[in-house]
Parts: structure tokens; C-alpha cells; sequence
């Protein structure tokens, strides 16, 4: 039965498994440098499922059971390691299955479809519905079969139609017998060159008879038309061989003829070796040729020293299958051959072939005189020493207690030395001995004299040797291959210093205790030696999550300046302080570029905003969180994962309004994210009041926080409806306003207020200072003006020190997604990484390629920390009409206009008495016509001295029309056609489709009829009088009113084009106004003094009259 704790699920079929799916599921990182590590192999297998195992291991490794369901894998292993993720051994066989075809195939339904279909074509049944019935899936030794169920079914394909011609048609006539035909053979004959000394070789047909022995005639074969009719690499070598040995001319050169040897002695074809006895027959017959064996001829040699006073004679002998023979006694054989009863051994090297040779010449002994004795050992035998054995008889074998003198075990050391040659690396494998360093392929033998100057012989550790280069072997194919060929391995420079070869090496080496040496002095090698070892721990602080990233190549470690440069390029070499070059492993980089991205590096730490709880949760094991930092990811997402059950707050007692219910949940929402010191964007759309639920917040800091300073910063034409709501709503709010030409440049005075009220403007001019105060919250109204990060508005916002930030604006997201990475940046710091990664994870594939699932990431992202109602959401609670007031305060050169003609108007009234100001009454109207006209635009006036179109009102109002246009229909009213003509420029500019309504258009119906059934258009720009009454105009939501009219009553037509029966939406009427001109006191007039407003409206209507003291005062 099953035990479910060793069980592990995912859900995900093996066809859709990648190697990052599986990295989540794993609980660490696996070495597949290791041994056997892709040898996993099943002991039962059927289609969906398996049980596995790792020969290479043996019993130690568990039993591990693989079953695929329709959309999700279980895996069983019984060792004891966690099952949270998968352990080590489920990890090691999906890789192996994902790898393997030969495993692949029994979990991947397409595959094993197409593979049988393939196998189906030869059976003329891949279009048989359901072929796969007819065919079983057979695993074999690392591959699989695919055979067919029934046994009488015939392949039909191009191979076996040949093989059934033979078996079933009928034959043509035989041809007569051929004898000579199946006795045939061939073999190789050794001579000597036709005109030189030098070996040469002969591949020859013969006859053979019955009993085998070979017989004329002969036929000698040229080995380049045999080349030409073989494609078995193997036989081409040999063919090539022998060629080469017949076209040495000359003196020959050694080396290249014993290679040629060395091809013929793996004789690949089998055949039988003669060499031909010119004493017989000058040509090769069949009475020449007498058959030998080749054999190898391993370095076997030894050369005697005798001390024989006062001489010291030189004696060779040679092991051959464990038989000394002296050189005296060697018969040597076409130069490279040492004959032993017909049997042939090849010297396998020119260097052995020169001592032997030498040692012939010499009557095979060699005496030196002992005054010449030293400096012949120094400069010729201890060289020879390297590849030859060189026994001193006349030295004893050392005493236990002389070898104690000069070394103990722990002195003996394994040492592999790297060195350049060209384009090859040469790694020699050294051991030490004391002071002594001996190659392990060198015969050299260690000597040292005792206290009395008594000369001994240390042996050599041979099962060290021979475990070292054993372990040496292992690490590369190519190493067998050179086995005595050199005193070193080699291998190309591009292969020994491909990463995957030379660190998983180095590391087994070191593990081994062997040292190696001359990595560094490598031409062209800046790389270093060892492994990225990795840890990584995950602490608390007070705002932040502090990462702990420890990177060590041996006793190299990398600091995160270096870390992160090398993972901004994407470059896995990372530059360390010794001059070297870590390399970290990929999963490593891409792991390292994710930590860079969620948070900023400060010193030797990357601080994670708390408020990115989401992505420090996904980016670590559990295992290197603080036990702290776990309590609180998890607190983090229990509460805003959902964020249900935000706990409320009392509305303030000084808050002089009622708030509706949306607007308290607001006020809850932003208390609950001050009480986690988090951030956030309050996104209501326009007339919601997100003006009173800040004020309210504001107020309820007080009890919360010593410090409540706030910092509120508006566009220009906002600054005024601030004041006026801080005033209405929360008289007893400390204000204070950092706007004018004439304000103190200096934050001394800043603490004496709860809100700083300044413009982006004002921002940017006195960042110098605002930088420097440590505010409670900054807030940012109309946010979307710091949208773009590259901007010196976004810049500057960036410096301001707070304790906290808030954002506020009814377009979170104007024209594409990035829009929203400018305002949560400055509002919650770390929550979309850095602008790069923003860009290149979401709103590149959001905007450009619609990617849905990017998308829902993000939204569940940033969702917490955004709160959004439109009007629509709340429309059970809002009043059926808003009405709201935008300020647009004059820029320099409009005011400058302004204040010259109320000047010149105010003079004008003071000089008239009563009498006289009645007999002028037009040209004071006049007066005032010219006055509001400027708060329009100076353009409306055709006067030399208004030159220039500047209208704060344009500004504002195109703003206004850009943001709401997409979502909602507008009418735009104003008293002035010339007015309405500017705004229709800018709307044409901007590519906005709008109707165009005065009084002298002709076909009032059909521009109401398209603005109301045609959606693309979404502005109608009406002159008050023409629009005033009549119109039926439901299908707008907003109102704007560009200038304020005498009678409110006429306003108040105009917005019934909208506000009347058949209206399902709230509507939204929107007055803007220039703050300290006419256009305030008529608004105020408006509400307070009717009497005047009625005497204005006849004065107007030439009816009635204002007194000096009326006209002074709406000035």
C-alpha cells in the first residue's frame, strides 16, 4: 500500500514540464556534474507509468514510482527527505525522463503517436484509425522498440522487399563455380622499400587451401582503391596506413612510419601479418612470405648501473610478458620490431627506439669512468629518467628510519601542473615527495643521502600513482587515448576551459586533496578555478526584507557591485577582486537578475520593500527565510490577499462633512495601509471626492502620528480648490501654501503646519529645500504628471523624504500600461522592480502583444494597493448631479493683460460720479465683457497689446477632455463663439472628433443627432445662448463650463441639456474659474447676493442699474 507522505503531486503532465516548472517544485539544486546522475533506468515501465532507479548508485538508491494522471504526475520515493517539494531522487528521474527519448516516449502521448505512425507507414496501416492498437511499446537497454501485436503481419518497405525477392521469386541461372573465389583472402606483408632501407607494407589477395596455409597466386592490391571502396572510417585508416608506409622515400621519418604501425596493429579487418625473407626471393612469392603476431610493446625498459671500480658500466634489459631480456639478446626486426619466437612486438616511440638503438651499436653496454660518472647522470641519465627505468644497483633501498628523515605521509602530496602548448592545455600529474616532485608518468626514482652520507632509494607510492591517474582517466574521454603517448594529458584549450568540463573537474581534483597549479599563468585566461559556492538568507527590518547574497569562488568573493553588473548584461562572468573571472551558473544568473529587480542594493545587501512581500515569497526557499520573515510574508498575505475585513475607523469629529459609504471605505482602506507603512494610489474617477477622503485621512493621523506634516502637491489649477475644501471641510486643518513669487525660499516654518500646499511647479523650483524636510506623508494629486520616469517632475518627487507617499488620480492609466510605473513607483518604492524590468515583463508584452496572463499578473500585483471606484460602481450612492469647481490660475503674460484692463476700468469707475457712471453704463459692461473675455484667453480681445493666445482654461479644459473622453461624452459651453473656435482648434489638433454648435449653425438636428448615436464622437462644443434651451442631450456625463455667466439660472440650462428625463448616468458639471478675477466674484455673487446678480443681469438687459460702490466691488 501506498504511504502518501513519500508522495509528491504536480499539476502538469510530463509534455508540459520545462526545467523552470520543475526548479518550484524542487527543493534545491541538483549536481548533474555528478557520477551517474543521467543514468537512471526503470526496472518495470509502462506507458504513464514507471519505477526507477540509478544503477550507478546501487542499493543505497530508492525505488521511485512515476505515475502520469490526465493532467497531473505523482511521484513516490520512500527516503527520508521532505516531500514538501520533491526530494533529490523525483527530482533526479523527471529530469532523466524529460531527457531520456528512450524514457520520454512511455509519458509523451504525441511522441509515442508520431513514432508509431512512423513505424505504422512500413506496414501500409498509418491511416488505420487508432493505429497505435495494433503496435506494443518494448523498452530496451537505454532505447525502445516499437513491434507490432500480430505476428503475421508483414513489413512491406524497400529493405524487406529485396529480403522476400530472395526468398520467394524465382533466381537466375547459377553462374559456373568460381573455387578460387570462396578460398580467397587478404592479407599484410611486411618488406623492405624497393629502393630504400625503409619498412614498407603490401596488402596481398592469396589463395588458401584446405588446410588453410596460404598458396599462389597472388595478387598485391593498391590500399588507395580499397579507400575508394570502403565508407567503414575504421578500414580507411588501415588502407591509409599501409599507403603511407610505402611512400616514405629517403631517410623516412620515424615518428610518422611508427604511427603507421600503430593503425596496422589495430588491424580492424582481422587480417593475418607476414613478412617477407628476402634471402629466399628478392620479390614477395608465396615461399617468401612467413607468418608472425604483432604485438604492442609496452615502455618496459630498464637501464643497470653498476658500480665496478673505477668504472661504471650501463646495462639495458626489457620486460616482455613478464620475461627480462637484455638488449643483448633482442632481436630487432625492419628497425621497430623486437622478435620473439614469430612473435613481432612494436617499439612503440622514437625515443625508446633510440636508446635500443644506441645500446645495439655499443655492444649493448656502456662504461663511464667515475670522474665522469656525476655529469653524465645529471645531463643524460636523469633526462632519460623521465621515460625509462634506471636501476642503481650499487644504492640500497632506504631503511624505515632514513625515510623518516627526509618526509612523513602527511609530505606526500598530489599535484597537477597546467600548462600552455599552442592551442592545447598540458596537465601533468605530479606527486611530491617530500622536497622531491616526481611525474607520475616519468620513471624517475627518488634518492637522498642519510646523516652519513650514505646514499638510499625511497620507492615510489604506486597505488597512489595509480589511483591518481585512474582519477584523472574519469575525467575526460580523451584522456585513455593519450595514456602513454606523453608525460602529460591534453586537451584543446576551448575544451579544457568549457566551464562544464574544467570546474566539475576541479572541484572532484580538490575533493581529493590534490592541488593544482598554473591555472592562472594561462594565456589568455582570466577565469577562475573554482565553483560559485551560493548562500543566501532572507532577514527583517523595519521597512525592508534584507537579502543576504553570499557569492565565494574558493577564497574569492564576489560583492553585489560586481553581482549585479554582471546580471544587468546578462554576462555569467562575474570580475572579482583578485583580477579573475567567477563564473556563475545560469540558473544562478537568471536568479540574481529577479533579486536585482524586486529591490536596491545597499552596501552588501539588496533591500526588498516589504510591500513586494508577493515576489520575496516566490523568489526564495522556504528554507533561507528567517523564521521572522516567514510569520510576516504569510501575516502580509492572509490580510491583503483578499483584503477583506479592513478593519474600520472612526470618521473624524472635526471633518465638517458627511461622508458617503464608498468614501469611508476609503478612508478605512488608506488607514490600513498607513498601519502597515505601506503606500497606495486612490484612482476614483473625477467627482467621487477624493479631495475630502485625503482631508479626512489627514485628520485621523493626528491621533496616529507626532509628526503630521504632509506635503501636498496639485497642478496649478488645483491649488485654489485645495484651499477651498481644506476651509470647508477642515477649518481647523493647519494650511499653508508654498506658491508666489514672494514665498520664503526655507522649510523653517514647515512644522508649524499639518499641510504643505504647493504646485509641481513650485516642486521643481524648491526641490532644494523640500528635500530636506522629513515629511509624514507626500501626495501627489493629478499623479498621472509624474508618469513619465524620465521626467524632472517624476525626478524631483523622488527625492522628497516622507514616511510615506500617496498618490491621487482619476486616469491611473492614460495611454498604455507603463502609465502606472512612474505614480506606484513613487507610492509604493519596490513594488514593480526597476523601470527596465517593468518595461520588458509587462508592459512591452501587455500593450504590444496583449499578453493575458501578464496582465492578470499585474493586476493581482498592484490590486491591493490601488483603489478604484467609478461613477457607475457607485452610482446607487452619488447625488443624480455633481457640480464642482476647477481653478485655473493665470499664467504670467494673461495676468499681466488682465490686471492692465481692470486697472484701467477700476480708474475709469472711481473718476465718474454716480451721475455720470449711469450715462456710461455700456462701456462699464463693456468693461467687464473685456475682463472675462481675458480669463477665457487675451485672444479673444483685438487689441494690439493682447497679443498671444495663452489660456490657462485651454490647458486645463484639453487636459480635462484627453483623460474623460475615452470613457465619457462632454459638452463644452461658453458664453464667447471665439472661445469655443480656440478649444475646437486644440481638439483638432489633438485628433478628438467633435459637433460644433452656435448660433449661426444651420442644422442644430443633425449635429444633436450624431453626437447622440455616433460614438466616436465625444465632444460637443456648444455656445451657451445657442444651447441654452432646447436640446436634448442625454447620452453626456459631463458638463463643462468654460465662463461664468450673470444668472445662474442660464448655467443651470445649460446643464439640463443633460440632467433630465432619460438620463441614466450621474452627471457632472464642472464650472472653471480664475481664481482673483471677476469670474470668483461673480461665482461668489452668485451665491450670496442676489439682489446685485439680478441688477447685473438688467444692467445687462438694459434695465436696471449698479451704484460705484456695486461695480467697485466685483472688481
Amino acid at each position: 500500500m501506498t504511504n502518501r507522505a513519500n508522495e509528491y503531486s504536480i499539476d502538469r503532465t510530463v509534455p508540459e514540464l520545462s526545467y523552470g516548472v520543475l526548479l518550484k517544485h524542487s527543493a534545491g539544486f541538483a549536481d548533474t556534474n555528478s557520477r551517474g546522475y543521467f543514468n537512471i533506468v526503470p526496472s518495470i515501465i509502462d506507458i504513464d507509468f514507471g519505477l526507477f532507479t540509478n544503477p550507478s548508485i546501487g542499493l543505497e538508491y530508492p525505488i521511485v514510482s512515476v505515475s502520469q494522471l490526465s493532467d497531473s504526475l505523482i511521484l513516490n520515493c520512500p527516503c527520508g527527505e521532505s516531500k514538501r517539494k520533491m526530494c533529490s531522487h523525483q527530482f533526479q528521474v523527471i529530469q532523466n525522463i524529460i531527457r531520456h527519448p528512450y524514457l520520454r516516449i512511455f509519458f509523451d502521448t504525441a511522441m509515442r503517436k508520431a513514432k508509431i505512425i512512423e513505424t505504422a507507414k512500413n506496414y501500409g496501416i498509418d491511416d488505420e484509425v487508432e493505429c497505435e492498437l495494433y503496435f506494443d511499446l518494448v523498452y530496451l537497454a537505454q532505447s525502445y522498440e516499437i513491434r507490432h501485436k500480430i505476428k503475421e503481419l508483414v513489413r512491406f518497405d524497400k529493405a524487406e522487399h529485396e529480403a522476400l525477392s530472395l526468398k520467394l521469386l524465382p533466381q537466375e541461372p547459377s553462374k559456373p563455380f568460381n573455387p578460387a573465389s570462396d578460398s580467397s583472402k587478404k592479407i599484410v606483408a611486411f618488406t623492405k622499400h624497393k629502393y630504400y632501407e625503409q619498412i614498407s607494407a603490401e596488402i596481398i589477395e592469396v589463395e588458401t587451401g584446405k588446410n588453410g596455409k596460404i598458396k599462389s597466386p597472388l595478387l598485391i592490391l593498391d590500399p588507395l582503391e580499397l579507400i575508394n571502396n570502403t565508407e567503414v572510417i575504421a578500414y580507411v585508416k588501415f588502407y591509409a596506413a599501409v599507403a603511407k608506409l610505402q611512400n616514405v622515400h629517403g631517410g623516412g621519418d620515424a615518428k610518422v612510419e611508427i604511427e603507421a604501425l600503430k593503425q596496422l596493429l589495430l588491424n580492424p579487418l582481422g587480417l593475418e601479418f607476414y613478412f617477407h625473407d628476402k634471402i629466399i626471393s628478392d620479390t614477395i612469392t608465396i615461399n617468401s612470405l612467413k607468418q608472425i603476431e604483432l604485438f604492442p610493446l609496452k615502455n618496459d625498459v630498464q637501464l643497470n648501473v653498476f658500480q665496478k671500480e673505477p668504472f661504471y658500466e650501463i646495462t639495458g634489459e626489457i620486460t616482455i610478458r613478464d620475461k627480462q631480456i637484455p638488449f643483448k639478446e633482442l632481436a630487432i626486426r625492419y628497425k621497430y620490431f623486437i622478435e620473439l619466437k614469430n612473435k613481432w612486438y612494436l617499439i612503440p616511440n622514437t625515443d625508446l627506439l633510440r636508446v635500443i638503438d644506441y645500446f645495439k651499436s655499443n655492444n649493448e653496454i656502456v662504461i663511464i669512468h667515475k670522474s665522469k660518472f656525476d655529469e653524465f647522470k645529471s645531463s643524460i641519465l636523469d633526462e632519460l629518467e623521465n621515460q625509462i627505468s634506471i636501476n642503481y644497483a650499487f644504492i640500497k633501498a632506504a631503511s624505515k628510519k632514513q625515510i623518516a628523515s627526509i618526509m612523513h605521509e602527511s609530505d606526500i602530496h598530489r599535484i597537477i601542473y597546467l600548462t600552455d602548448q599552442e592551442h592545447f592545455i598540458n596537465i601533468t600529474p605530479v606527486v611530491r615527495y617530500g622536497q622531491v616532485e616526481i611525474p607520475v608518468f616519468s620513471r624517475k626514482q627518488i634518492y637522498d643521502k642519510d646523516q652519513n652520507g650514505n646514499l638510499f632509494k625511497v620507492e615510489r607510492d604506486d597505488q597512489l600513482e595509480i589511483h591518481f591517474t585512474s582519477l584523472l582517466l574519469r575525467q575526460h574521454p580523451e584522456f585513455s587515448e593519450q595514456l602513454n603517448e606523453f608525460q602529460y594529458f591534453y586537451l584543446h584549450k576551448d575544451k579544457f576551459l568549457d566551464e562544464d568540463w574544467f570546474l566539475g573537474a576541479f572541484e572532484t581534483w580538490r575533493n581529493e586533496g590534490i592541488i593544482i597549479l598554473g591555472f592562472n599563468e594561462l594565456k589568455k585566461n582570466k577565469l577562475n578555478s573554482n565553483k560559485a559556492n551560493i548562500s543566501i538568507s532572507v532577514n527583517s527590518g523595519i521597512d525592508w526584507f534584507n537579502i543576504h547574497v553570499n557569492v565565494k569562488f574558493g577564497k574569492q568573493k564576489a560583492n553585489l557591485k560586481q553581482l549585479y553588473k554582471a546580471a544587468k548584461s546578462k554576462s555569467k562572468y562575474v570580475q572579482l577582486d583578485d583580477g579573475s573571472q567567477g563564473i556563475i551558473p545560469e540558473i544562478w544568473l537568471k536568479k540574481f537578475a529577479d533579486f536585482f529587480n524586486a529591490g536596491e542594493v545597499l552596501n552588501e545587501m539588496i533591500l526588498v520593500p516589504k510591500i513586494n512581500f508577493t515576489e520575496v515569497s516566490e523568489l526564495f526557499e522556504d528554507e533561507v527565510l528567517s523564521r521572522e520573515v516567514s510569520v510576516e510574508i504569510e501575516n502580509y498575505k492572509s490580510k491583503f490577499t483578499k483584503l477583506e475585513n479592513i478593519p474600520e475607523v472612526k470618521v473624524p469629529d472635526n471633518l465638517k462633512a458627511k461622508l458617503r459609504h464608498y468614501q469611508e471605505d476609503g478612508l478605512n482602506w488608506l488607514n490600513f495601509l498607513d498601519d502597515h507603512n505601506f503606500g497606495g494610489c486612490l484612482a476614483d474617477d473625477m467627482g467621487l471626492g477624493k479631495t475630502v477622503q485625503v482631508i479626512a485621512f489627514i485628520l485621523s493621523l493626528r491621533e496616529k502620528h507626532l509628526n503630521n506634516t504632509n506635503l501636498v502637491v496639485v497642478p496649478t489649477s488645483l491649488l485654489f480648490n485645495w484651499q477651498d475644501e481644506v476651509s470647508r471641510f477642515a477649518p481647523d486643518l493647519k494650511i499653508y501654501t508654498n506658491y508666489g513669487a514672494n514665498r520664503p525660499k526655507s522649510n523653517s516654518e514647515f512644522s508649524k503646519f499639518e499641510i504643505i500646499l504647493t504646485t509641481y511647479g513650485m516642486m521643481l523650483s524648491d526641490i532644494r529645500f523640500l528635500k530636506e524636510f522629513d515629511f509624514n506623508y507626500v501626495i501627489l494629486d493629478e499623479s498621472q504628471a509624474i508618469k513619465n520616469p524620465e521626467s524632472e517632475r517624476y525626478k524631483a518627487a523622488r527625492l522628497l523624504k516622507a514616511r510615506n507617499r500617496l498618490v491621487l488620480t482619476g486616469t491611473p492609466i492614460e495611454n498604455n500600461t507603463f502609465d502606472i510605473y512612474g505614480q506606484l513607483s513613487f507610492a509604493c518604492p519596490g513594488l514593480l522592480g526597476n523601470k527596465l524590468y517593468f518595461s520588458q515583463v509587462y508592459s512591452n508584452p501587455i500593450d504590444q502583444f496583449e499578453d493575458v496572463r501578464r496582465s492578470k499578473e499585474l493586476e493581482e500585483k498592484i490590486r491591493p494597493f490601488i483603489l478604484r471606484r467609478t461613477k457607475k460602481q457607485v452610482a446607487t450612492e452619488l447625488p443624480a448631479k455633481t457640480e464642482m469647481v476647477i481653478y485655473c490660475q493665470m499664467g504670467e503674460e494673461q495676468r499681466r493683460i488682465y490686471d492692465k484692463h481692470e486697472t484701467e476700468l477700476r480708474d475709469y469707475i472711481t473718476a465718474k460720479d454716480e451721475a455720470e457712471l449711469s450715462r456710461s453704463n455700456m462701456h462699464v459692461l463693456a468693461g467687464l465683457t473685456r475682463l472675462r473675455q481675458i480669463c477665457d484667453s487675451p485672444a479673444l480681445l483685438k487689441e494690439e497689446d493682447a497679443i498671444g493666445d495663452h489660456s490657462s482654461k485651454i490647458d486645463v479644459l484639453i487636459d480635462q477632455i484627453r483623460n474623460k473622453s475615452a470613457q465619457h461624452k462632454i459638452l463644452v459651453f461658453s458664453q464667447f463663439v471665439s472661445m469655443l473656435d480656440l478649444v475646437r482648434k486644440e481638439l483638432v489638433h489633438f485628433g478628438i472628433p467633435h459637433e460644433y454648435l452656435t448660433g449661426q449653425s444651420k442644422n442644430r438636428a443633425a449635429s444633436v443627432n450624431e453626437f447622440q448615436n455616433n460614438g466616436n464622437v465625444r465632444v460637443f462644443l456648444i455656445s451657451l445662448k445657442a444651447g441654452g434651451t432646447g436640446l436634448n442631450l442625454t447620452e453626456a456625463d459631463y458638463v463643462y463650463l468654460v465662463d461664468p455667466w450673470w444668472n445662474p439660472a442660464v448655467e443651470n440650462q445649460a446643464i439640463d441639456r443633460v440632467y433630465r428625463i432619460g438620463q441614466n448616468k450621474n452627471v457632472i458639471a464642472v464650472r472653471l474659474i480664475c481664481p482673483d478675477t471677476i469670474e470668483e466674484k461673480i461665482m461668489k455673487l452668485q451665491e450670496s447676493k442676489r439682489k446685485l446678480v439680478g441688477d447685473l443681469i438688467k444692467s445687462e438687459q438694459g434695465g436696471g442699474k449698479m451704484t460705484k460702490e456695486e461695480l467697485l466691488d466685483i472688481l
